[in-house]
């Protein structure tokens, strides 16, 4: 496996869950970390945690000018840019007339172009390099669809489709593109919009921690490899 210390990786929607945990797991494998997120006093809280291992961005991923930002901040603090893991996403459960057009526009805009645009920003330095790791955070729900949540499954399918495409755009120029497709994991995900804290079937959710541990593997892989689509699921959860 390769050693990810002083290996620099950005990452959006850092505040909390799978961003947040993927940070840490990161960071205590010495790969220094730009972290992206609206809520900057998370991320500043991480930040001084962090012994300098990272630096933090407030941005919105729907924002192309963010997303250079948070490729420009680990640049200038860490000196190089080695990963990007495009993180931030929201959901909500419900028919697909029982969203708002507002909270399905937003989930759509923050999903699937706040996915693209972290990825352009990242994508001209590991051109210029010749070398970089791109990884997008899906959902099992992006290849098999999911009941209540026509929508938010279309954008994670788009993600996957986007990653897809990239692969073969990019795997020749030594640039590696991997999407983690987990299922149900207890974060603020759909909290209010779907969940509620204590409801039934969360204590037995993986773990954002799990997710993590997935991400720091596909960067330690080898570069002779590449993982294209990991799916996981906890053992209690349903099909």
């Amino acid at each position: 496996m390769r050693d990810l210390t002083g290996q620099v990786v950005a990452i959006t929607g850092a505040s909390a869950g799978i961003g947040a945990a993927s940070a840490k797991a990161l960071m205590a494998q010495g790969a220094k970390v730009a972290l992206g997120a609206r809520r900057i006093e998370r991320l500043e809280a991480t930040v001084a945690e962090s012994g300098g291992n990272a630096v933090a961005v407030e941005m919105d991923v729907r924002d192309p000018d963010g997303s250079r930002r948070l490729v420009d901040a680990a640049l200038a603090t860490f000196g190089g840019l080695n990963a990007l893991v495009a993180n931030a996403g929201i959901g909500a459960y419900g028919g697909i007339m029982d969203l708002t057009d507002e909270k399905l526009a937003e989930m759509m805009d923050i999903n699937v172009a706040g996915t693209v645009w972290p990825i352009r920003a990242a994508v001209p330095h590991f051109l210029e390099k010749g070398d970089g790791d791109i990884v997008i955070v899906s959902s099992v729900a992006g290849i098999r669809g999911a009941g209540d949540e026509a929508v938010y499954a279309a954008t994670k399918f788009a993600q996957v489709g986007l990653a897809g495409g990239l692969d073969r755009e990019l795997r020749d120029k030594n640039i590696r593109v991997a999407t983690i497709c987990p299922g149900g994991t207890s974060t603020e995900f759909a909290m209010g919009a779907g969940r509620t804290p204590g409801m039934a079937g969360l204590a037995d959710m993986m773990k954002p921690e799990n997710i993590a541990d997935a991400i720091v593997t596909v960067l330690q892989q080898p570069k002779s490899m590449r993982t294209l689509i990991w799916s996981m699921r906890s053992i209690q959860e349903q099909d």
